[in-house]
């Protein structure tokens, strides 16, 4: 068995991502840059953590294929393009068929506070079983993970964490703040920033603060 388990990280096409987020603190022209910094924070985050063996995202987006390429990123085409769901079991069956006997799970695009401490410590409260991280509302899920050797069969979307628990998934209940702030509304965007932003969200912000006159984007949905 191969030590590590390797991460899908799935994102919604630029045009379609986050479009529940608003922020004065950017134009409209400007939210594909924050769902992609908000997404490369969590990527390389995830990728620091210790019991992390790969981080693989699974997108149909061209900008984002070619961007997370250039940092060095395993991209996965979203041929499927059908949803998180069926992205994240098109990735499962890739790596599957590659052989290599790695645990599998699936990470939200949108933890741009996320620190590899937290995600290692989910990671070992996990052990061997099959998973789940619930976000800070208790509602969603921040993060699956396959038991080891078996299929990921995610159940992301609107109660998932209820779906997940009663797929037989185990909670795990360590508090790992940066973990469970996911970012769907400019109140996360805000929890996300007193913990600490990425370097890349942080970046964003900060170059485009204080804009008295600028209106909201309006944006929606999960990454």
């Amino acid at each position: 068995m191969t030590v590590g388990v390797q991460l899908l990280v799935p994102i919604k096409p630029l045009h379609l991502a986050k479009t529940r987020l608003r922020t004065a603190r950017t134009l409209p022209e400007e939210h594909p840059e924050l769902v992609t910094a908000l997404a490369m924070d969590t990527v390389l985050a995830a990728a620091t953590a210790e019991r992390v063996r790969e981080v693989l995202v699974v997108t149909s987006d061209a900008v984002l294929t070619r961007r997370f390429r250039e940092l060095g990123v395993e991209v996965l085409p979203d041929s499927p393009r059908a949803g998180l769901n069926a992205a994240l079991r098109h990735g499962d069956h890739l790596l599957g068929a590659r052989g290599t006997k790695v645990r599998v799970g699936a990470l939200q695009a949108d933890l741009p506070a996320l620190r590899g401490t937290d995600l290692d410590g989910a990671i070992a409260e996990a052990d061997s079983e099959r998973s789940y991280c619930a976000d800070r509302q208790g509602s969603g899920t921040t993060l699956l993970l396959a038991a080891g050797g078996d299929a990921l069969r995610p159940g992301f979307g609107a109660g998932s964490a209820t779906a997940h628990r009663e797929s037989g998934a185990k909670a795990l209940l360590g508090s790992w703040a940066s973990l469970r702030c996911d970012v769907d509304t400019e109140t996360d965007l805000r929890a996300a920033e007193a913990l600490g932003l990425g370097s890349r969200t942080g970046e964003l912000l900060r170059r485009n603060d204080p804009k008295p006159n600028r209106t909201g984007i309006g944006c929606s949905g999960t990454v």
